[in-house]
């Protein structure tokens, strides 16, 4: 059954169904059902899972360089949103581009994206910046008010394509390795830890699944106010690299000079 699964190139599947097996016959010996669980001897008889690692820019000189090509792409309106909104929000690549309007929470400035399309598979609450405002009304002129935020060109009823982002990342110069929409979860988390923004904050902001059920849902609340800030200071941020400005970044706060 395992072969069957890697054959088909779902080696982290396999892992998974393995482990699955084992927690049966471990339940099986402790009711009298079974005497040993015989998955502990097909222990690395599959292929190990290979890591992915998804290109991101991470250097600041980098960073203003990537949001300047984006604020001077040539492509549709659409994706040169899409490519700011996910670079200011750094949620999910899917979650971006199946947002739907109805999801926007304009009086407090949140997006609410439901439990069926996160990968926890918990409700998640993204503050928006005041730039991420304006890209958002800004989109509002081109796609109105219909189901999704990003709709295709092609089939306006559906959503941008899972490769359109990537597509025009490679149209602005940026090979297969160097960045990826994925890539922007990368440099947000990586530069707002260098920047001295709590971790717990950033960890809720990416939507990483807390181990601890009680915990996570005390931090969904606990960090709201502190994630607001960030995403305001992250934007701020974006916005002065883009125009080449000096910024100096404070946790709780981001100076211009």
């Amino acid at each position: 059954m395992l072969r069957r699964i890697e054959a088909r190139g779902a080696v982290s599947v396999a892992h998974h169904t393995k482990q699955i097996v084992g927690q049966v016959f471990r339940y099986a010996i402790a009711t009298g059902r079974a005497s040993r669980d015989p998955s502990l001897d097909l222990r690395g008889a599959l292929p190990p899972v290979r890591q992915r690692h998804f290109g991101a820019i991470t250097e600041p000189a980098e960073v203003a360089g990537l949001m300047r090509a984006i604020e001077g792409y040539h492509g549709s309106t659409v994706v040169r949103c899409a490519l700011q909104f996910t670079a200011l929000t750094f949620a999910r690549p899917g979650e971006i581009r199946k947002a739907e309007w109805k999801e926007i929470d304009w009086d407090h400035a949140l997006w609410r994206i439901p439990a069926a399309r996160m990968k926890a598979k918990r409700d998640h609450l993204i503050p928006l910046s005041d730039q991420a405002i304006a890209v958002l009304q800004e989109l509002r002129g081109v796609s109105g008010s219909d189901h999704h935020i990003f709709p295709s060109a092609r089939t306006p009823q559906r959503p941008i394509s899972e490769n359109t982002v990537l597509a025009a990342l490679r149209a602005l110069g940026y090979p297969q390795g160097a960045m990826t929409a994925h890539g922007f979860r990368t440099m947000a988390s990586t530069l707002l830890n260098e920047q001295g923004w709590p971790a717990d904050a950033i960890e809720r902001q990416l939507a990483h699944a807390e181990r601890d059920e009680v915990r996570g849902a005390y931090n969904r609340a606990e960090y709201l106010a502190e994630r607001r800030k960030m995403m305001n200071a992250w934007a701020t941020y974006l916005e002065g690299l883009t125009k080449g400005t000096t910024v100096i970044p404070f946790p709780n706060s981001s100076h211009i000079h």
